[in-house]
């Protein structure tokens, strides 16, 4: 067992040695340990932080460390035996945490430990992580009857299968397309490394001509720049019917949806909520799914006249210039693509010829040492795959803060999208500080033709946007495991950090530092800046009403939803009646592809994008405020916000930032949508 890679804590993950064989010894091993440790921790006494949480702490961390190894190279490198593995463990993890979660032997310790004399001598930290520890037992069913609990660890268990098989569908779905081209006429339009890397594609399936696939570097630039209608609306069928019933039956999620709806409403009314809203909502800033769907219905009634002028200026152009007489979802992003080029005379292809990844890096990396002082260095660790870089970060003095690896492209076997996970969090124990670590995961096209890769300035936003998220993790100064980093952040917060990093993709000396013509190694000129700047909030009335589209759908699924009376398919339409401009066929199933709500943790949460756009947009308003103090600004964030994790209220950190409560001015300017 020694040999087993998941079983060694020594140092990095051994990221190039783990197989799915390692798995189940390891995951049993482990869950072996945390049990035991449960079981010494029920009768430990007197009760103490020393020799109750921390035991506790040291056993779970590594089942966890562990598990999310695996979880993660599920995502990023899926193969069918390791999916195998991942799916047998999977109920066991599930249902190790329902029976911490409601160990009822636990609970009346952490009670009588909050009770003592020593936890009124708790800092901060270890104060808050003891209150959401108490929170967190009744939330996991600890208060419930035999019978209740048995059934919510059932239920428990059942939604990590459901939820894992959602995902699962989606990422299968996506890859199982595949439309092979053998004319290069049909191609008109598109970008030549999008040309090449198609070609690339077909070669290595042993085939002539061109292979499209729904992965994100492919699609997208098919739905804004082939000039073949056609093309267009064949990818976008494909794309737009994945995972539901049109497609193979084992992939169809119509069936995971409703029973997800079904097990997380009964869970919730086991714990007494109304709905499952409820039960989210109770972790989180807001106070109810009534102020979340004010909130988002106040913000459509400012953003919607916004919206429908987008839509009318853009069916105009469509109509007079492109002969679209009919505009279609096909048609959205190729016609809008072409109305910024008429009206701010540049192409968003353009640009992303300035951004090349040595650059953009760089440049993000800058951004980094200029608001915190600190350095980002390349660095070594065993990987899972050959595109992965790895990198540390070190304060003034050269001591390490903690360390990142980068995925940065699309493969076959890798979950779609972008986001930031946490590999080992940061801690401090006997032997001193265990420094965190991170993953940074995108899905970006790679280079061709012997050039580097070149980004869109929407794809350099989001390694802004993913780095915010990873700084949250790696700044934080807090040394319990429970708040440490994101652990204990309100989920509409978590968001904060990520998207204030998006403004400095903005900003023209910020921009100019990270670019490099990919042909003639050229600064992005300053006119060319301008017209972006000009662009900035081009169509963005459209963007901010699919943004609230999708966020009143989810809150209302999960907390007015009845399913004898509507569909959820009904239920969007009648969301998308009440605020979006566009809208899409009949036949599109964007629900049995949204796993933000149905496989990730955004179920009663999307709104948090929004929520913590007003956030976000104002903690940089204080940047604005005081251009000569960047340092002393970024200094003030990172001391409030970022370094504090979990250990108060994000409520408390924002208001400890600013000095007052977020306003909602700073967003509308942003996005030109002030009165």
């Amino acid at each position: 067992m020694n040999a087993n890679p998941l079983l060694d804590f020594s140092g990095l993950p051994r990221f190039d040695a783990i197989r799915p064989e390692h798995v189940t010894p390891a995951i049993d091993v482990l869950l072996a340990e945390a049990e035991a440790a449960v079981k010494t921790a029920e009768t430990v006494a007197p009760v103490g932080w020393d020799n109750f949480v921390t035991p506790l702490d040291d056993a779970t961390e590594r089942l966890y460390r562990a598990w999310g190894q695996v979880t993660h190279l599920q995502a990023v490198v899926n193969t069918p035996e390791l999916r195998e593995a991942y799916n047998a463990n999977l109920p066991k993890i599930s249902r190790f945490g329902s029976a911490v979660a409601q160990n009822p032997a636990l609970y009346a310790q952490y009670k009588a430990l909050a009770a003592s004399p020593e936890a009124a001598g708790f800092d901060g930290a270890r104060a808050k992580a003891l209150d959401n520890a108490l929170r967190d037992f009744r939330l996991g069913g600890a208060e419930l009857d035999e019978a209740g609990k048995v059934r919510f660890a059932q239920l428990q268990e059942e939604l990590s299968g459901l939820q894992a098989k959602f995902s699962q569908n989606v990422l299968d779905a996506t890859d199982a397309f595949a439309l092979h081209v053998e004319d290069e006429a049909e191609l008109s339009g598109l970008p030549v490394d999008v040309i090449a890397a198609a070609r690339a594609a077909a070669q290595k399936d042993g085939r002539d001509g061109w292979k499209l696939t729904l992965q994100m570097p492919c699609y997208l630039p098919v739905q804004t720049y082939a000039d073949s209608r056609a093309l267009r609306e064949q990818l976008y069928r494909a794309h737009a019917m994945r995972a539901s019933e049109f497609g193979e039956a084992s992939l169809d999620n119509s069936g995971n949806i409703d029973r997800i709806l079904a097990v997380r409403t009964e869970l919730a009314a086991l714990l007494g909520f109304d709905n499952y809203a409820e039960y989210s909502i109770a972790t989180k800033m807001a106070a109810d799914a009534p102020q979340v769907l004010g909130f988002l219905r106040d913000l459509a009634a400012r953003a919607k006249p916004h919206a429908q002028r987008d839509r009318a200026e853009l069916e105009a152009f469509a109509r007079d210039e492109l002969g679209l007489t009919d505009l279609q979802a096909w048609d959205l992003a190729y016609a809008g693509e072409k109305l910024k080029q008429a009206r701010y005379s540049y192409s968003a292809q353009e640009v992303k010829q300035y951004f090349t990844e040595s650059k953009v890096l760089a440049g993000l990396f800058g951004v980094i040492e200029r608001l915190y002082g600190l350095k980002v260095q390349p660095d070594s660790a065993p990987v899972w795959h050959e595109d992965v870089r790895f990198y540390r970060l070190v304060d003034a003095g050269g001591a390490l803060v903690g360390q990142f690896y980068m995925d940065l492209y699309a493969r076959e076997g890798k979950r779609g999208g972008a986001w930031m996970d946490d590999c080992r969090n940061r801690r401090v124990t006997a032997a001193g500080v265990q420094t965190p670590l991170v993953y940074l995961v995108c899905n970006f096209g790679r280079g061709s033709d012997g050039k580097p890769a070149t980004f869109s300035h929407d794809e350099v936003t989001t390694v802004f946007h993913e780095m915010g998220h990873g700084l949250h993790q790696l700044l934080t100064r807090i040394g319990e495991l429970a708040v440490a980093g994101i652990n204990g952040v309100e989920w509409d917060a978590v968001e904060l950090p990520s998207q204030f990093m998006e403004n400095f993709c903005w900003e023209w000396e910020q921009v100019r530092a990270m670019t490099a013509h990919v042909d003639t190694g050229a600064s992005l000129p300053r006119e060319l800046f301008d017209r972006m700047l000009a662009a900035k909030n081009y169509q963005n009335g459209m963007f901010t009403v699919r943004q609230l589209e999708f966020g009143l759908f989810d809150m209302l699924l999960h907390s007015q939803y009845a399913p004898a009376q509507e569909s959820v398919l009904q239920l969007l339409d009648r969301v998308r009646g009440e605020v979006a401009v566009n809208f899409p066929p009949a036949w599109n199933r964007f629900p049995h592809q949204f796993s933000h709500i149905f496989a990730g943790g955004y179920a009663a949460g999307y709104y948090s994008y929004k929520w913590a756009e007003v956030l976000s947009a104002d903690a940089y308003a204080a940047f604005e405020e005081a251009p000569e103090q960047v340092a002393e600004t970024g200094a003030r964030f990172r001391d409030e916000v970022l370094s504090r994790g979990g250990s108060r209220s994000a409520a408390e950190n924002f208001r400890a930032f600013r000095g007052r409560d977020p306003r909602i001015d700073a967003l509308l300017r942003h996005g030109g949508m002030a009165a």
